[in-house]
């Protein structure tokens, strides 16, 4: 295997590599760096639930100029495909504040338009749900974001996007890794772009967009009643950083206090150690402001925009950290109460999930009557049953555990943005009523029973991590067990086998999904595991659930602890 990855590594050194990258690639040829040069080029970055996404650097492993040049070149050829009766096809590009973000984005905007598409290109760092509106806004065929999301600083990304707004899917993604697969010399790659075909978009484009988020309101009343609620917010150093406070004034809040240091855009995420809003250090920062101002809110947007995290005051007026499936529960809770009250329920909504965030959604789409669809991993999935509905049904809203929701169907990605403005509003709708954010959390789980969710991650970089994750899922899919924590497993669910076996029954259902990677375990007391290799990062996850029964606030305490204990014994199975 070593002397195959010499070999595409010394197709780098060809004289028509950019110097910089020529130098980068000798050094790794050097034989106290052969474990390097294998991780750089022992695979080539493929789509992922998230695209390509990889550390930067030289290597067909790599996120860099031929890289990003290649899938951008691959991307364009598939829609020339697609796209035969457009006399011109037109496509958008963002990016986000990572270090060389800028670079790929001008990069991809130079093939596309060298390729003779129209291209939109953002004058400064954008959030990749104004991205995916823009698509639509230009009546685009298709996008690009460059973005790693929430990944560490050396991490880049390139997420591509349908005309839909949606990111690919298949047979989309499958279709365009065949594209790239298709470039085997970089000479294949119209580099040298036109000018005249890129159309710089700036500030009067961000208007528009939130413009289209403010007309999501559904408590105005409430939001002028509650002006004054105090707000503190963080973009973490990201693209969050000018809309969220735009549109946060524009639906009514004054009081809406800043993180001077996080508010400075900077790839490297000099005030955090990742700039990851589900990591409770990364909101530090923004929970000392809160406690010094007296805070009702803190919000916390991803590098990229598309993810939010929070933390509300509880019962004891301390402020703690609400996790992906709590706040989406509030969220769609909100919007259907909201939607009902309001009689814009007609029978012919519906809201989205995903297979591993928490089925207290779905009970709360049963409440109200309405339909819910549950979907792989991934918010392309949602975004492709807001497109297969559209002008059939109504979309509400949708979320996954992960931080990211959506509402409202012009944009077609999970959107930090609007996410923030929807749930400031629904802070001020609870205030509204004499209540806190957490109080309609608790209010919920008195209702619906208390469901509680835990993520567990097991990091595996590199080659041999990637071969250690493909043995642990090879293992619980052919020797599943019999039971976890005590508990009997019931059923089994494999989404790469498209099965669904009931083991007390000894039946199988076959399951109406795209085949993907997952496994989930059912116990004979209500409990589920799910696992899944991570698509964009060299990790496999454990997602835990279970339920328990609330019959009052007082009880919350004594309830949390006993279901955190219950998800700690199932996760401990699988360390």
């Amino acid at each position: 295997m070593i002397e195959t990855i010499k070999n595409k590594a010394q197709i780098w050194l060809n004289e028509n590599i950019d110097p910089e990258i020529r130098k980068e690639v000798e050094n790794l040829l050097k034989p106290e760096n052969e474990k390097e040069l294998i991780e750089a080029f022992y695979k080539d970055l493929e789509f992922g639930t998230g695209g390509l996404r990889g550390i930067m650097g030289a290597g067909t492993n790599r996120m860099n100029k031929y890289t990003v040049g290649t899938a951008a070149q691959g991307f364009a050829n598939y829609l020339k495909q697609n796209f035969t009766d457009k006399k011109q096809i037109k496509v958008a590009i963002a990016h986000d504040c990572r270090n060389n973000s800028r670079f790929f984005a001008e990069t991809c905007a130079n093939i596309f338009s060298a390729n003779g598409f129209y291209v939109y290109l953002f004058d400064d760092l954008r959030p990749t749900p104004e991205l995916s509106f823009a698509i639509r806004h230009f009546g685009c065929q298709g996008g690009i974001v460059i973005t790693a999301s929430h990944n560490p600083k050396e991490y880049n990304g390139f997420k591509a996007y349908w005309e839909d707004g949606g990111q690919l899917i298949s047979p989309h993604d499958k279709n365009v890794i065949e594209e790239v697969r298709k470039i085997t010399d970089f000479s294949q790659i119209n580099f040298e772009g036109n000018k005249n075909n890129i159309e710089i978009i700036g500030d009067e484009f961000d208007e528009i967009y939130t413009d289209k988020i403010a007309e999501l309101s559904l408590s105005p009343d409430a939001i002028k009643r509650n002006s004054d609620l105090k707000i503190v917010y963080t973009p973490i150093h990201g693209t969050g950083v000018k809309l969220v406070p735009m549109i946060l004034g524009k639906i009514g809040f004054k009081n809406i206090y800043h993180i001077e240091e996080q508010d400075k855009t900077d790839g490297n995420f000099p005030t955090v150690v990742s700039p990851n809003p589900e990591n409770a250090e990364a909101l530090q920062m923004a929970l000392n402001k809160a406690n010094d101002v007296d805070a009702d809110i803190v919000m916390a947007s991803d590098p990229d925009a598309d993810r939010v995290g929070i933390a509300v005051k509880n019962n004891k007026n301390e402020f703690v950290l609400l996790n992906g499936n709590q706040t989406g529960a509030v969220l769609i809770y909100y919007l259907l109460k909201k939607w009902q009250e309001n009689g814009k329920l007609t029978g012919n909504e519906y809201i989205v999930k995903t297979i591993v965030t928490t089925e207290l959604l779905a009970d709360i789409a049963r409440k109200f009557n309405v339909e819910y669809y549950d979907v792989l991993t991934g918010f392309k999935f949602i975004a492709d049953i807001i497109r297969k509905n559209e002008g059939k049904k109504t979309f509400v809203g949708g979320g996954e555990e992960s931080y990211g929701y959506l509402a409202g169907e012009f944009v077609r990605d999970k959107d930090a943005v609007m996410s923030c403005a929807l749930i400031a509003e629904t802070a001020a709708w609870a205030k509204d009523h004499r209540k806190s954010f957490f109080d309609v959390l608790i209010d919920i789980y008195l209702e619906f029973g208390f469901y509680k969710e835990q993520l567990m991650n097991l990091v595996k970089k590199g080659k041999e991590g990637a071969e250690e994750i493909a043995a642990i899922m090879d293992k619980l899919r052919n020797n599943p067990p019999k039971e976890i924590n005590g508990s009997k497993v019931v059923m089994i669910k494999d989404y790469l086998q498209s099965i669904s076996k009931n083991i007390e029954k000894g039946a199988e259902e076959a399951i109406d999904l795209p085949k993907s990677n997952v496994l989930q375990f059912f116990l004979v007391d209500g409990s589920k595991v799910s696992v899944r290799p991570s698509g964009t990062e060299p990790k496999i996850k454990f997602y835990a659930s279970v339920k328990g029964k609330l019959d009052k606030k007082e009880d919350f305490e004594r309830v949390n602890a006993e279901l955190d204990q219950q998800i700690s014994s199932l996760l401990s199975f699988f360390k």
